[in-house]
């Protein structure tokens, strides 16, 4: 009996060991945006979650660097207004900025302005909701400009801390850059 029950097991043994393994070669996700031009890298343990408002085209929670800290939000979409505007308005969302760097990038051949921003930021909810004060925070940003698509806004923000712990994901984001 127990030469028939072997076999078996080593069958199980050697099948479970293959699903452990294909589970960990997972593929990384990509997703699209600017119907379907341009596409980016997802950095790995961040999670897709449903928007909170219709114009955003994708959102991601970034773990927080400690347990039960708070996690970084990223989003990603299309919209007017330009640079200036834009980062204008970002920097209007801190009642103390501590820290302010614009630069421009070529990322794929297209035009990338990366944004850092730190200071205590005004967390409103809402246009009409009262703000909440979040002290050392950081906005990391890259306005992808296009002559003809528009531009896209990816803004990633949270606590200080945990942005610097996915700093190098968000920039690897960035860096992953494909246009179609």
């Amino acid at each position: 009996m127990l030469k028939q029950f072997a076999p078996l097991c080593l069958g199980l043994v050697l099948l479970t060991s293959f699903s452990v393994f294909a589970a960990e070669e997972k593929e990384p996700t990509t997703i699209s945006f600017g119907e379907g031009h341009f596409e980016m890298t997802v950095p790995e343990g961040w999670k897709t979650v449903q928007p909170k408002v219709r114009i955003i085209d994708h959102e991601f929670s970034a773990p927080a660097k400690e347990e039960g800290a708070t996690a970084g939000r990223a989003t990603l979409m299309g919209a007017g207004g330009g640079v200036d505007a834009n980062v204008a308005r970002w920097k209007g969302q801190f009642t103390k900025l501590t820290a302010d760097d614009v630069k421009e990038e070529k990322v794929a051949g297209m035009k990338v302005h990366i944004v850092e921003l730190k200071g205590d930021f005004k967390d409103q909810r809402g246009p009409f909701a009262p703000a909440e004060i979040k002290k050392d925070y950081t906005v990391l940003g890259a306005i992808i400009t296009t002559d003809k698509l528009g531009d896209y806004f990816l803004k990633f923000y949270g606590p200080s801390d945990t942005i610097n712990e996915n700093k190098e994901k968000f920039t690897k984001m960035v860096n992953s850059l494909k246009v179609k």
